[in-house]
């Protein structure tokens, strides 16, 4: 019988140092993520060490200066690295895709004094972050937010809870769109606000279908007091913030669900390879034969989708078409290529002993994060027909 093993991903990067990154990248996968991943997932731990190692690896900062601990790397290496580690365990892909989320205020609307204080730490300090827009009655209508933020002398005073928080009590910082001023967007700011600060607590983690192994908390600020030294930006431009870093982990979660679309692939070619029925590996029948060829054909469609609309951000042009574009069709083929690997490998696919059961129950999320598919699918048609009339 040949052999079918998975062969990595043939990459088309623009340096020798993104060769040597994607390779550091795959070591890690490989030796330190991808053995521990369907144990770790199923007791529901988080790999807080696997992060300190993409800390000191300088991993956690890719697409952020030099100048304060970042890597200097283009979107379209950054988003690569995302995909192999989703591909090993979706937990630290996406954690990692959120804490870069998380650090982008700081970085692209904080200030030089802001950026030296706070930056190096959290790029490379074996910092953790979450970011937290949602709110309990406040997701897609993300403007509605009720978290208030109440000018006291220097400081101010934050009350309010938020949901749906990647990260929710394990986080070292978190970045916080809080209102403080009239009820719309423009009432918002960004702030960020320390892990440890006194007044915040974290309801216990939600009990998801999938991604067990990356807590999903509420967050309670109740009187958090910070100084108007950690306001990012200036008052009343916290949503702009907000919706300007979901253009670019939209992306993020486009490369995830392609990496995680790669893994469910690269499942069932080794299994129908492996696979005897009639005489002959199942990986002979044309029926079998035309599923993989459909998915590996949405995952190509997919990568090329997030990589094109990456090197628009990295020329500087408007992308959030594009970001919305990959988003939707990323996480969508995710969600077919993986529901397509249970079905190849049949009763063995909806059974714990291989992952792709896993995969199906992870890829579903995606749909959901950082903006439904509805939602995408609005920013999309915004932008061919037009708003909506009113």
């Amino acid at each position: 019988m040949p052999d079918r093993a998975p062969q990595p991903v043939d990459r088309q990067l623009p340096t020798d140092e993104a060769r040597e990154l994607i390779s550091l990248v795959r070591d890690i996968a490989r030796n330190e993520i991808a053995p521990k991943a369907a144990e770790e997932e199923d007791a529901g731990r988080f790999p807080r060490e696997v992060f300190g190692l993409l800390s000191r690896s300088g991993l956690l900062g890719l697409p952020y200066d030099a100048e304060y601990g970042g890597g200097d790397q283009p979107y379209e290496v950054y988003l690569q690295v995302l995909e192999e580690l989703a591909a090993a365990r979706l937990t630290v892909g996406l954690g990692l895709s959120v804490h870069t989320l998380a650090s982008y205020a700081l970085a692209t609307y904080g200030t030089k004094e802001q950026r030296a204080e706070h930056l190096p730490a959290v790029l490379g300090g074996d910092r953790l972050g979450a970011y937290a827009l949602s709110e309990p009655t406040s997701g897609s209508d993300a403007a509605s937010l009720r978290t208030k933020a109440v000018r006291d002398g220097d400081d101010w005073v934050l009350t309010g809870t938020k949901a749906w928080i990647t990260h929710g009590g394990i986080a070292d910082f978190y970045t916080v769109m809080a209102r403080t001023g009239p009820d719309g967007a423009r009432g918002i700011t960004a702030f960020l606000v320390p892990g440890d600060a006194e007044g915040l607590t974290a309801a216990p983690p939600e009990k998801k279908m999938g991604l067990k192994g990356s807590p999903t908390a509420q967050i309670h600020l109740d009187g958090v007091r910070i100084p108007d030294e950690r306001r990012i930006g200036e008052e009343g431009q916290g949503f702009a913030i907000a919706l300007s870093a979901l253009d670019s982990g939209r992306l993020g979660i486009a490369a995830c669900a392609i990496g995680l679309a790669q893994a469910a692939l690269d499942e069932a070619v080794a299994y129908a390879a492996g696979r005897q029925q009639f005489g002959r590996p199942i990986s002979d029948f044309q029926g079998l034969r035309f599923m993989l060829a459909d998915m590996a054909t949405q995952i190509e469609a997919g990568r090329a989708l997030y990589l094109a609309a990456a090197r628009l951000r990295d020329a500087g042009r408007p992308f959030a078409r594009e970001a919305a574009m990959a988003k939707l069709f990323c996480t969508d083929t995710a969600m077919r290529v993986t529901t397509d690997a249970v079905q190849v490998l049949g009763g063995y696919g909806y059974t714990a002993d291989f992952p792709v059961e896993r995969y199906m129950r992870e890829a579903k999320v995606l749909q959901i994060v950082e903006g439904t598919n509805q939602i995408q699918r609005m920013v999309i048609a915004r932008h061919v027909a037009g708003p909506e009339s009113r």
